[in-house]
């Protein structure tokens, strides 16, 4: 009986040692896709004067406070580190006359965090006797633009499927129809769901990020 040679059973066979190199790359994507999503995230949720500016502006809010012993308040409050709130963390930077805030969530907390977190950076703005208190809202770059994307790619499928069923001939026959009707039904239905669920996300978080704010104007108030 003919045995092979020994080198036969060294050498991978060709198609599995070609997947195995196509499959590198996707690996060390996904990776490096992974690293920048933390990294986004851990840098806006820092505390810092160049991370407070961090992030996808969305919205923002006004409001006034009388500007009496205001900044003595403000002065009195930075000297903490992070001001713990039962609902968020703050920090005053009394020299940029700035206030970083954001609501509390994440690995050591027990509540349920959504893709799309907010933080403000509340700018200060003399106004004669009263103090001009401008929060913009932000969230991560990440998930700004992995949610546009997505929207972008359901939205330009689902035109596009139009567009070519239309040119095949799809109104030629009521079964063909049908299909077409039930797959662009899919398509709008898929486009409602992710509205509906940026929606809810956002007014949950914006309810959480409010929470803070009311408990850091409190603080402030008082501590006038």
């Amino acid at each position: 009986m003919h045995l092979p040679r020994g080198d036969a059973f060294s050498e991978p066979p060709e198609p599995c040692y070609r997947a195995g190199l196509m499959l590198l790359p996707a690996l060390f994507g996904s990776v490096l896709f992974l690293a920048l999503v933390l990294g986004d995230w851990f840098h806006f949720r820092r505390l810092t004067t160049h991370a407070g500016s961090y992030g996808c502006r969305i919205a923002r809010a006004d409001d006034r406070l009388p500007s009496a012993h205001l900044a003595a308040a403000l002065d009195r409050l930075a000297a903490a580190a992070v001001l713990r709130l039962p609902n968020g963390v703050a920090r005053v930077l009394s020299a940029e006359q700035k206030i970083l805030l954001r609501s509390q969530g994440g690995l050591r907390s027990h509540r349920f965090v959504t893709a799309w977190p907010l933080k403000g950076t509340i700018h200060l703005e003399p106004e004669g006797e009263l103090t001009r208190l401008v929060c913009i809202k932000r969230i991560p770059w990440s998930s700004a633009i992995l949610t546009s994307l997505w929207f972008l790619l359901v939205g330009i499928g689902t035109i596009a499927f139009v567009i070519v069923f239309f040119a095949d001939g799809g109104l030629g026959s009521l079964g063909s129809l049908l299909m077409g009707l039930g797959i662009l039904g899919l398509g709008l239905l898929v486009l409602a769901f992710g509205l509906v669920t940026v929606s809810l996300a956002y007014r949950l978080e914006d309810h959480r990020l409010t929470q803070a704010y009311q408990e850091l104007r409190s603080l402030l108030v008082q501590a006038e």
